[in-house]
């Protein structure tokens, strides 16, 4: 695994439960982990069960005791550290958005090809079981004909008081709101609704903190990594909030809104998709819960139908965990999402479809045509983004 932080340590987390809760047809060792201190990252490899812990990742991913790479880097590492993976013969899953610009991705997806090799990207929303059995819903025809698609992905925690992390750089992240956190829902409206994004036909991206602190420390943890901040200031270079109109290609349309800032959200992720036969809503804040509308129905009796989606059998993943109703959290999204990929290592299908390469590689077309069509102000149909 190559990076150590917020993400490491969920990644860590997911790849140690999976022997406990589900029976994968390869097991996973967790060989070694790189981070860029080496007192840290052995006291990281030693808290979380890594075999090894190393500050060089280009002998790390050429080792050839590993198999698969995990890339959980900050966004700029994604293609350098993918790319030579992948060169080295190896299976590689990268944290989304896939890489920082269009232009990334597309070598990504080429050296892939190239290769060979097996790639997954972590849209780990994906495997919430509630999101999963949206997918199921509208896949088998409950919603009919899809007229309607909006996303929100909503948080609060970028205000002031947060110094210039990567996150708010365009050198370590590419974008901000757009690519961290639209990248998600337009994922989750491509995966539930079973459509693709034809066009953006407009957007709007702000940044309305431009300038932040200078950090004074090392970065430790969290979504909102930061030391402090110091006296001095730097400018934010990406966006904090992005909205976007889209047309799918059923002849429905969508909406995406993607913001750091909106107060009273801590992480409202989710969507509403509604069909010519029934409509879904889903909020990630209430993760184990799944909204249906049945408008096939008697019009007296037709109403939203809380559906808690942890009975096993019936609802994707849920017999591996708890009995009914006794809920799961953020982290079993990684730990499903880890099963699904040594699933698809061991030659079998994955219980729902996995993002690898080629497929992030669409949702990175509709994010840069949303930047497009935020600067210059007009419709960018995806085919014009190559």
């Amino acid at each position: 695994m190559i990076g150590q932080g917020f993400m490491g340590r969920t990644h860590s987390n997911a790849w140690s439960q999976i022997p406990r809760f589900f029976k994968p047809p390869v097991a996973p060792v967790m060989q070694t982990v790189f981070g860029r201190n080496a007192e840290a990252v052995a006291e990281f490899a030693r808290t979380w069960g890594w075999r090894n812990s190393s500050t060089d990742w280009k002998a790390t991913v050429a080792a050839p005791d590993v198999d698969l790479v995990d890339v959980v880097t900050p966004n700029n590492m994604h293609a350098e550290v993918a790319l030579a993976a992948l060169k080295a013969g190896k299976h590689v899953a990268c944290e989304k958005p896939i890489a920082r610009t269009i232009d990334e991705a597309r070598k990504m997806v080429a050296a892939a090809g190239e290769a060979g090799a097996k790639t997954f990207v972590w849209y780990n929303y994906r495997r919430c079981p509630a999101v999963a059995m949206a997918h199921k819903l509208v896949k088998d025809g409950a919603l009919g004909a899809i007229r309607h698609a909006r996303a929100v992905y909503l948080q609060d925690w970028a205000d002031e008081s947060i110094p210039l992390i990567w996150r708010f750089q365009k050198e370590g992240s590419g974008t901000g709101a757009n690519g961290d956190l639209n990248a998600h829902i337009v994922d989750m409206v491509r995966f539930v609704a079973g459509e693709e994004v034809t066009e953006v036909t407009g957007a709007i991206a702000e940044t309305f903190i431009k300038e932040r602190k200078l950090m004074t420390g090392p970065t430790a943890g969290g979504i909102a990594a930061g030391v402090g901040g110091s006296s001095r200031t730097g400018p934010v270079t990406v966006d904090d909030c992005v909205l976007a109109l889209a047309r799918l290609s059923g002849g429905g349309v969508a909406s995406f809104e993607a913001a750091r800032q909106a107060t009273g959200n801590q992480n409202r992720n989710g969507f509403e998709i509604n069909g010519s036969k029934g409509a879904l809503k889903f909020d990630f804040e209430r993760m184990n819960e799944l909204q249906y509308y049945d408008a096939t129905r008697p019009r007296g009796v037709q109403g939203w139908t809380t559906i808690m989606c942890t009975h096993g059998g019936d609802h994707p993943y849920a017999e591996n965990w708890w009995p009914d109703a006794h809920v799961i959290g953020y982290e079993h999204g990684f730990t499903n999402q880890a099963y699904d990929i040594l699933r698809v290592l061991g030659g079998q299908e994955p219980v729902v479809p996995i993002p690898d390469f080629q497929d992030a590689y669409q949702t990175q077309r509709i994010l840069e045509a949303v930047m497009i069509a935020a600067a210059e102000r007009r419709p960018v149909a995806i085919d014009e983004v190559k």
